[in-house]
């Protein structure tokens, strides 16, 4: 269903990225933000499922920056690779690549946009940064943490795990309190990456329920 293209930055730097697009005509947008192992056939697979429910999807590969076409497994030197590929890159740059693929889906309308893990943390800087936004859902961004005073420009929901080793439940009692207005869902049961269905932490039904309410998010503020 997908294709490679490439993105532009304001900042005159060039990215690949994942475009899926839907049958029939699009509801909108969604842009679709990585794990710290590249935009991999995990990613490549959630885009898609994207496009099926109607939204042209396009997953940016933010690590482009400082190697090309990187795409990592789960194991534990992937792990360290993805660890240090994404310390390489600084909020700018990010934001820059975001920007880029927010252009991108917007052709078909409103857009969203959806993170997992280090991808949780850039839908909330996107949020509150990029412009074009119309939603964001994150999926337990451990970064979040540390800018949960920002303000979003756009209605957010939050997903953390209960029993996320990297996202100890008093972080996101903090992150709540900061934004008591924003829906903040806490699955039970479910650890870092809940929802990637390649790793020993995946959790379908916390997943299910994650991307319904991310669905439902989308379809009140996308289309």
């Amino acid at each position: 269903m997908g294709t490679s293209i490439e993105l532009n930055t304001s900042d005159g730097h060039t990215l690949g990225a994942y475009k899926a697009t839907p049958d029939g005509s699009p509801k909108g947008g969604v842009v679709v933000i990585q794990e710290i192992f590249g935009v991999n056939q995990h990613i490549k697979n959630v885009t898609d499922e994207f496009a099926k429910n109607g939204f042209v999807a396009v997953a940016p590969a933010l690590f482009d920056r400082t190697e090309k076409g990187l795409e990592l497994g789960y194991g534990q030197d992937d792990f360290q690779k993805g660890k240090e590929t994404r310390g390489s890159l600084n909020d700018e740059g990010i934001q820059n690549d975001v920007q880029a693929a927010i252009d991108e889906a917007s052709k078909a309308g409103k857009v969203g946009i959806v993170g997992y893990c280090f991808g949780g943390y850039v839908s909330w800087l996107a949020a509150c940064k990029c412009s074009g936004l119309s939603a964001a859902s994150t999926f337990y961004g451990g970064g979040i943490h540390a800018k949960r005073e920002d303000t979003p420009k756009v209605p957010v929901i939050f997903n953390f795990g209960d029993n996320d080793g990297g996202i100890p439940l008093s972080q996101v009692h903090d992150i709540k309190e900061a934004n008591p207005e924003i829906p903040c869902y806490v699955y039970d049961e479910a650890g870092h990456g809940f929802c990637c269905d390649d790793r020993e932490s995946y959790n379908q039904g916390a997943c299910e329920r994650a991307h319904k309410r991310t669905l439902d998010h989308f379809a009140s503020h996308v289309g």
